[in-house]
């Protein structure tokens, strides 16, 4: 083991330092201290330059083991990474620089994520991120793109300034109007924009009081200044349904319809199936094929199809609508498919990515209908395991329109329509599962709600979705046609290279968040193993665990948090969750443009082209991994807003929950009834003055010592809501 700065060492550091006058003594043993410290940290990363260091491997590697020791190490790490000797990766672990820093007063550019109103982050491309005191902004708000300078102030403390705004996200804005005699100010309602818009009376533009509007910011704040604004666009009545849902749209860019050019180019495409195209594709049509969808779904994009063979063989066809077939790369619905990236999919609507024509229309595989598919096809045993496999462009002719509640039924008591092709399906499906979860597959899922709603879209109740054999039976074999899809490219090589794929992707997580998660759960009475090969098969025994118990959602929640985000890209690099070396996205192009590129890339190979360019699909890719990110978080505003004004009927009552975060301004609490979260500020909390205690992630009475930490069980009351902002006050009881 390194010992370059061991117990032993420290501790005779400060006895050498006895002799001194107290004052002294504390400034030299820490100084010392802090030295050494440096030193062994370049030796060590100098020994190998190339490798990237945890906090905790540093602190392993060097003995160091006291707490007050740890806290100096942090210090020294952060330090030498601001001063250009180390570099601070986004993940949290360190090397050694690359040089391309030289001194402290480093300018770094970054997008501001403007956390509360006093102070924000500053979100660099590979590094960690840099908090800045609002009143450093500079005029920036969240999402501006940013120049920033960073020095150590006289304390030895980080300090940064913008210096520069060098882009700025957005010069529209959704917010109410407060007016007065004279003039009237635009309240955003992005809860990350802390600043008021000024807007004369001559540029209402007919907004009457408390409307809500989108403003456009003409001249931005300047010292104490606010933005002056012009209204662009009156959207209604604040705290009605299509008001506040329109302004969710807005807020973040979303498309209110399509362009009348794209809408005009779909309506011309042809419906009708030539002999000449038939020709071309496997026909299918006489193979027992079915969908099995939700409810309420209007597009249709996968059928499953199900033939029994000689011995204990079937072949089971996974049909997806053959969406590239009508949409032509230079098209305008190419376009705006590619630039809308996905469709989304909000609590009373969705948006969809290709026009009703094509979503709903030519590409849905409703019954009784011929469509063009495009097909994975698999000879599997009766113990699900693949003997054969095919992929190519089909005709299918769907027989029947499963809902997920008729299909469950069908299985759950062996009659109807297809009941025998359904149980073997079910019972293929759940074997595949077993497969995936043997080889390391995890089974944790965040609790998805449902809202019932009125006409109106009022909500009239809140209830979790409840996935049975029917769903899992559809998702089993999707996943086994993406999966199969990225292996089959992947085992074709132009020449000695490997065939550019658009793959689905999700790293291994990060071993100190695997730590934290560890900690987190151990206050529940549940262990996980720390070992990286005994991981995935620990969180699946912690799922079965703690599923129906208090504590469930909290702790799931809490393990979701702690996995790397999926993306997309052109790099093998493989999905953890899944269990798979290869994946893709196939299965789903009428609602997502990756799987619109591995259709072309895989009808590319099989027409034996060599592999196009890397460089084009990996931008592609890193496009639509934003896209959707920004459908993600639209849909979770939409949720949140109906989780809202759900609660308005529990105002003044008094309901148990569970503590699901805490920042240093609160305390989020998520009630056991409606699984929907408020936040206690600590303010409001007056037997105590409490504080946030980072190192052990614990709300901390400075008085009397209480604590509160996440999975606390608590009572509150629920005090107020406000729709605009989307939040819930609680007071603790």
């Amino acid at each position: 083991m390194n010992t370059l700065f061991s117990g032993v060492a420290h501790e005779t550091i400060f006895m050498k330092d006895s002799n001194k006058n107290k004052k002294d003594k504390k400034k030299s043993g820490s100084q010392t201290e802090s030295q050494l410290l440096k030193e062994a940290v370049m030796q060590l990363v100098k020994a190998e330059p190339a490798k990237q260091f945890s906090f905790k491997k540093i602190a392993k590697q060097l003995s160091v083991r006291k707490q007050r020791t740890k806290s100096e190490l942090s210090a020294v790490l952060d330090h030498l990474a601001v001063s250009g000797k180390l570099d601070k990766l986004k993940d949290g672990q360190y090397r050694l620089s690359n040089g391309k820093r030289k001194n402290a007063n480093d300018e770094f550019i970054g997008i501001v994520d403007h956390v509360n109103p006093t102070f924000a982050y500053i979100v660099l491309e590979d590094q960690d991120d840099i908090r800045i005191s609002s009143d450093k902004l500079n005029g920036a708000i969240d999402g501006d793109k940013v120049k920033i300078a960073l020095h150590y102030n006289r304390r030895g403390k980080k300090d940064a300034k913008v210096m520069e705004i060098l882009e700025r996200k957005t010069h529209e804005f959704v917010g109410h109007i407060e007016i007065s005699k004279h003039f009237a100010f635009v309240v955003p309602a992005n809860r990350k924009v802390y600043e008021d818009i000024y807007v004369s009376p001559a540029d209402f533009n007919g907004a009457n009081h408390m409307d809500k509007v989108v403003v456009e910011v003409k001249v931005w704040s300047k010292k104490d200044n606010s933005p002056v604004g012009v209204v662009k666009q009156v959207l209604g009545k604040a705290g009605e349904n299509e008001t506040e849902i329109h302004a969710i749209m807005f807020e973040f860019g979303l498309p209110f319809e399509f362009p009348k050019r794209v809408e005009e180019e779909a309506d011309k495409i042809s419906e009708k199936i030539t002999n000449k195209e038939i020709a071309k594709r496997k026909d299918l049509r006489e193979v027992t094929t079915f969908t099995i969808d939700p409810e309420d779904a209007k597009d249709f994009d996968d059928a499953l199809s199900i033939k029994k063979l000689d011995g204990d063989l079937w072949q089971i066809g996974i049909h997806i609508a053959d969406v590239t077939h009508y949409v032509d790369t230079k098209s305008e619905l190419e376009k705006e498919a590619y630039k809308r990236g996905t469709s989304v999919y909000l609590v009373d609507r969705t948006i969809p990515m290709l026009p009703e024509r094509l979503s709903n229309g030519l590409c849905s595989l409703r019954p009784k209908e011929e469509k063009l598919t495009f097909s994975a096809i698999f000879t599997l045993d009766e113990n699900a395991h693949v003997k054969d496999e095919g992929f190519g462009r089909t005709l299918i002719y769907s027989d029947r329109r499963f809902t997920y509640e008729e299909a469950q039924e069908a299985i759950e008591t062996k009659q109807g329509d297809f009941a025998e092709e359904l149980a073997v399906l079910n019972n293929l499906a759940k074997k595949l599962k077993t497969q995936r979860f043997e080889k390391g597959a995890i089974a944790f899922e965040s609790v998805e709600l449902k809202f019932k709603l009125d006409e109106a879209g009022k909500p009239l109740g809140l209830f979790p979705k409840i996935r049975k054999d029917a769903h899992k039976l559809v998702e089993e074999f999707m996943l086994l046609a993406n999966k199969h899809v990225a292996e089959f490219v992947q085992r074709k090589k132009d020449g000695k290279h490997k065939n550019t794929m658009v793959y689905r992707v999700h790293e291994d997580p990060d071993q100190e968040k695997i730590l934290k998660l560890s900690e987190f759960v151990s206050r529940f009475g549940y262990k996980i193993s720390l070992s990286k090969d005994k991981l995935s098969n620990s969180l699946n025994k912690l799922s079965e665990a703690v599923e129906g118990t208090a504590e469930q959602n909290i702790i799931q929640s809490q393990a979701i948090r702690t996995m790397s985000k999926a993306r997309y890209t052109t790099d093998e690099i493989g999905h953890y969750g899944l269990a798979f070396k290869h994946y893709s996205h196939f299965t789903s192009p009428i609602r997502r443009y990756p799987d619109m590129m591995a259709h072309r890339l895989l009808q590319h190979y099989l027409d034996g082209d060599p592999s196009p360019e890397k460089a084009p699909y990996e931008e592609k890719c890193k496009h639509a991994s934003e896209r959707e990110k920004v459908a993600v978080d639209a849909e979770r505003a939409s949720i949140k807003y109906k989780q809202v004004e759900f609660m308005q009927q529990y105002l003044h009552k008094e309901l148990e929950g569970v503590v699901s975060g805490i920042t240093e301004w609160g305390i989020y609490v998520e009630m056991d009834e409606t699984k929907c979260e408020g936040m206690v500020r600590l303010a409001d909390i007056q037997d105590d003055f409490y504080y946030l205690d980072e190192a052990k992630q614990q709300i901390v009475g400075k008085r009397y010592g209480d604590t509160f930490k996440i999975g606390d069980k608590v009572r509150v009351i629920v005090q107020g809501t406000n729709l605009e902002k989307r939040t819930i006050d609680l007071k603790m009881v």
